[in-house]
């Protein structure tokens, strides 16, 4: 029989921001917290989910409540933590991935999530890395280099997967 594994998540830093947050008065941000707050409170638990140290890094920044809210919703998941492989990547990934010069942190982001094998990366960061054409180039560029590409989603594509019926 096989052991099943829960699938790995890469959590990025909007996903804690956007289910820690008040609610927001623009229809679609609020849409996106109340679908974060139920992917998080009925979903999340059927993945074995991991931050990184970046993620740390921008959880604690602003505003005091907020990051310290942040910063508790985020304090049981285990830390990766940034290496040479994954800057390596992530500055290949600036030149070879529709990304703007700025996205440093964004192209970090996806190589943490692909050096340390994860099956999903999550986020609402779609001006980089849920970006359809980052979406698209990024299987080609991590083929070539002998890399796995993981899922970049949003938690409402995830909202009604069921890790436990993918056995």
């Amino acid at each position: 029989m096989l052991e099943f594994r829960k699938p790995r998540l890469y959590l990025e830093t909007t996903v804690p921001s956007y289910y820690t947050s008040r609610p927001s008065a623009d229809i679609v941000l609020a849409g996106h917290q109340q679908i974060t707050r139920e992917w998080w409170l009925f979903r999340s638990s059927g993945y074995g989910i991991f931050v990184s140290e970046l993620v740390w890094q921008e959880a604690s920044r602003g505003d005091g409540e907020a990051s310290v809210k942040r910063c508790e919703a985020i304090a049981a998941f285990p830390v990766l933590r940034t290496n040479p492989l994954a800057l390596d990547l992530a500055g290949e990934y600036l030149k070879t991935l529709p990304l703007p010069a700025n996205a440093g942190a964004d192209a970090l982001h996806l190589a943490l999530a692909v050096v340390n094998g994860m099956d999903y990366l999550l986020t609402w960061n779609c001006r980089h890395i849920a970006r359809g054409s980052v979406k698209r180039a990024l299987p080609g560029v991590n083929d070539k280099l002998g890399y796995d590409t993981p899922t970049i989603c949003t938690p409402e594509e995830l909202l009604y997967d069921n890790p436990d019926d993918m056995v």
